[in-house]
């Protein structure tokens, strides 16, 4: 058996191509396995769970087809756990339960098939971005988000393009090191769960990276982000001790189960 995890999916009414990519990964390559694991960014946006009810919203579409999916593969014994992203923060317990998923904290300590892992979307380790840091705070907060929820839809829409786009300039002109995460926050969030494996999305830079802690070797496993040809994941077997497994592949063909 095994799990599988994903992250940075970024689905939108404006990735056909992606969207059936995904939707042949949950039909292909995750049935049977033990779970599935989303680190976040499933949605390139999220503005609220009535958004299932708006079926002039192209992304409505769409989240209807992924929560079909899900909720099957669930259904055949294969447990589902989603994360907040950046992006999709606003993922409520109307849309997890109609995936019949569990949804996790911002940072979960899991143990899978036997290895202790802590496992997060990745951008509250991106310390050095202070502005960013800031709005994370601001937009995690319930009052804030329980404001934006009693926004009319349309509006809410229009200010998440608009947020993009400020987002997109603002990235522009930042250092890629500030975009990236913190060693030393890496470091403290493994030392304080007691791991030697973290696994995130976020920074859309995927790699095995190899460190130490408290002595010991330990690696940080970052899942790459999809578009329109290629898939990323990684995959933890249980029948044998091997170390996780970054892969990449091409959403026309994805790896089977």
């Amino acid at each position: 058996m095994r799990t599988l995890l994903v992250a940075d999916l970024h689905l939108s009414g404006d990735t056909p191509e992606l969207n059936q990519g995904f939707y042949r990964y949950l039909e292909h390559t995750a049935p049977g396995a033990d779970a599935l694991y989303i680190l976040g960014d499933l949605f390139d946006a999220w503005i609220g769970d009535d958004l299932l009810d708006a079926t002039h919203h192209p992304l409505s579409s769409v989240a209807h087809q992924v929560i079909e999916r899900l909720h099957k593969l669930s259904s055949g014994g294969t447990a589902v756990y989603l994360m907040h992203g950046n992006r999709d923060f606003l993922l409520g317990e109307r849309f997890i339960t109609a995936c019949n998923a569990l949804l996790l904290p911002d940072i979960e300590e899991v143990e899978i098939h036997g290895v202790p892992v802590v496992l997060l979307h990745g951008d509250s380790m991106c310390t050095q971005d202070e502005a960013y840091m800031a709005f994370r705070q601001q937009s995690r907060n319930p009052e804030w988000q329980a404001q934006m929820l009693a926004l009319p839809l349309e509006q809410r829409v229009a200010l998440a393009q608009n947020l993009r786009t400020q987002s997109g300039e603002a990235n522009a002109n930042k250092a890629e090191a500030i975009m990236d995460v913190t060693q030393q926050e890496v470091i403290s969030l493994m030392e304080e769960h007691g791991v030697s494996i973290m696994i995130h999305g976020h920074t859309h830079r995927p790699h095995v990276h190899d460190l130490t802690v408290e002595d010991v070797p330990a690696k940080r496993y970052v899942l790459g982000d999809w578009d329109a040809q290629h898939g990323w994941d990684i995959v933890i077997e249980r029948s044998d001790r091997t170390a996780p497994q970054l892969r990449q592949f091409a959403l026309s063909k994805p790896p089977s189960p």
